[in-house]
């Protein structure tokens, strides 16, 4: 049976990939979750590295402590199948979700909050001198300037 390739990537190479700059990637090194090999002064990765790097990439971007995907990758090499390092995630993933959802239940409580405010300070100033929201003054302004750039009056 022949053995799977080997290919290596240079820093350059994975940071073009991954669309990370070299230094995170020399942080993640830092940090010892990645461990290229050297050839004289350049870092070499290998496809397991370049595969430990998607994974530290794929946990910060769901908002993973680094602690928690170091413990991650450092159960794959137990010989289980991942068997273990598939549990410890399950159980992060879930502590995670279960966190971000009480994140949105509390922003939307904000926002409700904010906009009930923000009606019924309306209602007290009802006197026609509230300024329109930002996002409508520049909706205005640029439809009188495409007017204007049309030859027609600003209305």
């Amino acid at each position: 049976m022949a053995s799977r390739e080997q290919k290596s990537y240079s820093i350059g190479e994975l940071s073009k990939e991954f669309g990370v700059t070299p230094r995170a990637i020399r942080f993640y090194e830092d940090k010892g979750l990645i461990r290229p090999a050297r050839d004289g002064m350049n870092r070499v990765f290998s496809n397991r590295e370049r595969a430990r790097l998607k994974m530290i990439l794929q946990g910060k971007r769901v908002g993973l402590a680094l602690g928690d995907i170091r413990e991650i990758l450092d159960l794959y090499d137990l010989g289980d199948g991942q068997r273990r390092q598939m549990q410890t995630s399950l159980v992060k993933f879930r502590d995670h979700l279960e966190h971000l959802e009480a994140q949105r239940a509390d922003i939307e409580g904000a926002i409700d909050e904010l906009t009930r405010g923000i009606t019924w300070l309306e209602e007290q100033l009802g006197d026609g001198v509230t300024p329109p929201p930002a996002h409508v003054r520049k909706a205005r302004a640029f439809e009188r300037m495409a007017r204007r750039g049309m030859g027609e009056g600003a209305d």
